[in-house]
Protein backbone atom coordinates (compact mmCIF):
# COMPACT_ATOMS: atom_id res chain seq x y z
CA UNK A 1 0.00 0.00 0.00
CA UNK A 2 1.43 3.36 -1.02
CA UNK A 3 1.94 6.22 1.39
CA UNK A 4 -0.60 8.41 -0.41
CA UNK A 5 -3.26 5.73 -0.16
CA UNK A 6 -2.59 5.24 3.56
CA UNK A 7 -2.80 9.00 4.12
CA UNK A 8 -6.06 9.22 2.17
CA UNK A 9 -7.58 6.36 4.15
CA UNK A 10 -6.47 7.93 7.43
CA UNK A 11 -7.91 11.35 6.53
CA UNK A 12 -11.18 9.76 5.37
CA UNK A 13 -11.45 7.76 8.59
CA UNK A 14 -10.86 10.82 10.77
CA UNK A 15 -13.40 12.85 8.77
CA UNK A 16 -15.96 10.03 9.15
CA UNK A 17 -15.33 9.85 12.90
CA UNK A 18 -15.88 13.60 13.19
CA UNK A 19 -18.93 14.07 10.97
CA UNK A 20 -20.90 10.80 11.12
CA UNK A 21 -21.89 11.16 14.80
CA UNK A 22 -23.43 14.55 13.98
CA UNK A 23 -25.88 12.81 11.66
CA UNK A 24 -27.21 10.66 14.50
CA UNK A 25 -27.64 13.42 17.12
CA UNK A 26 -31.30 14.04 17.86
CA UNK A 27 -32.66 17.48 18.64
CA UNK A 28 -33.37 17.63 22.39
CA UNK A 29 -36.94 18.07 23.58
CA UNK A 30 -38.05 21.59 24.52
CA UNK A 31 -37.50 22.64 28.12
CA UNK A 32 -40.25 22.80 30.76
CA UNK A 33 -40.91 26.44 29.93
CA UNK A 34 -41.34 25.58 26.23
CA UNK A 35 -38.06 27.15 25.17
CA UNK A 36 -36.01 25.36 22.54
CA UNK A 37 -33.18 23.37 24.08
CA UNK A 38 -29.71 24.01 22.75
CA UNK A 39 -28.01 21.06 21.10
CA UNK A 40 -24.47 21.68 22.33
CA UNK A 41 -25.08 23.44 25.62
CA UNK A 42 -22.12 23.45 27.99
CA UNK A 43 -21.94 21.30 31.09
CA UNK A 44 -21.28 24.39 33.23
CA UNK A 45 -24.69 25.80 32.32
CA UNK A 46 -26.37 22.44 32.96
CA UNK A 47 -24.66 22.11 36.35
CA UNK A 48 -25.68 25.64 37.35
CA UNK A 49 -29.29 24.92 36.41
CA UNK A 50 -29.26 21.65 38.39
CA UNK A 51 -27.82 23.40 41.47
CA UNK A 52 -30.47 26.14 41.28
CA UNK A 53 -33.17 23.49 41.04
CA UNK A 54 -31.85 21.27 43.88
CA UNK A 55 -30.62 23.96 46.29
CA UNK A 56 -32.09 27.39 45.47
CA UNK A 57 -30.44 29.02 48.52
CA UNK A 58 -26.93 27.88 47.53
CA UNK A 59 -24.34 30.67 47.49
CA UNK A 60 -21.07 30.18 45.54
CA UNK A 61 -17.87 30.30 47.58
CA UNK A 62 -16.20 32.81 45.28
CA UNK A 63 -16.82 34.67 42.05
CA UNK A 64 -14.77 34.86 38.88
CA UNK A 65 -11.91 37.36 38.78
CA UNK A 66 -12.42 38.03 35.06
CA UNK A 67 -15.83 38.75 33.55
CA UNK A 68 -15.95 38.50 29.78
CA UNK A 69 -18.05 40.89 27.73
CA UNK A 70 -19.99 38.16 25.95
CA UNK A 71 -20.06 34.64 24.56
CA UNK A 72 -17.86 35.65 21.61
CA UNK A 73 -15.02 36.54 23.98
CA UNK A 74 -15.54 33.24 25.84
CA UNK A 75 -15.27 31.35 22.54
CA UNK A 76 -12.18 33.34 21.57
CA UNK A 77 -10.44 32.57 24.86
CA UNK A 78 -11.36 28.89 24.64
CA UNK A 79 -10.03 28.68 21.06
CA UNK A 80 -6.86 30.52 22.08
CA UNK A 81 -6.33 28.09 24.96
CA UNK A 82 -6.82 25.14 22.58
CA UNK A 83 -4.40 26.63 20.03
CA UNK A 84 -1.71 27.22 22.64
CA UNK A 85 -2.13 23.68 23.94
CA UNK A 86 -1.94 22.24 20.42
CA UNK A 87 1.17 24.34 19.79
CA UNK A 88 2.90 22.94 22.85
CA UNK A 89 1.95 19.37 21.94
CA UNK A 90 3.13 19.86 18.34
CA UNK A 91 6.39 21.41 19.51
CA UNK A 92 7.03 18.53 21.91
CA UNK A 93 6.32 15.89 19.25
CA UNK A 94 8.58 17.67 16.75
CA UNK A 95 11.32 18.13 19.31
CA UNK A 96 11.13 14.46 20.35
CA UNK A 97 11.28 13.25 16.74
CA UNK A 98 14.22 15.55 16.03
CA UNK A 99 16.08 14.22 19.06
CA UNK A 100 15.37 10.64 18.04
CA UNK A 101 16.64 11.26 14.48
CA UNK A 102 19.72 13.01 15.81
CA UNK A 103 20.52 10.17 18.21
CA UNK A 104 20.10 7.64 15.37
CA UNK A 105 22.55 9.60 13.20
CA UNK A 106 25.03 9.77 16.05
CA UNK A 107 24.80 6.04 16.72
CA UNK A 108 25.18 5.25 12.97
CA UNK A 109 28.37 7.33 12.69
CA UNK A 110 29.77 5.65 15.80
CA UNK A 111 29.34 2.22 14.21
CA UNK A 112 31.22 3.24 11.04
CA UNK A 113 34.38 4.17 12.94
Amino acid sequence: MSGRLKTGILISTVAALVFLPLLFVKQPAPGPDGSRAELFKGSDDQASAAIKKLAPAYQPWFSSVFRSRGPEIDSLLFALQAAIGAGFIGYYIGYSRGRAKNSNRTSDTDRVH
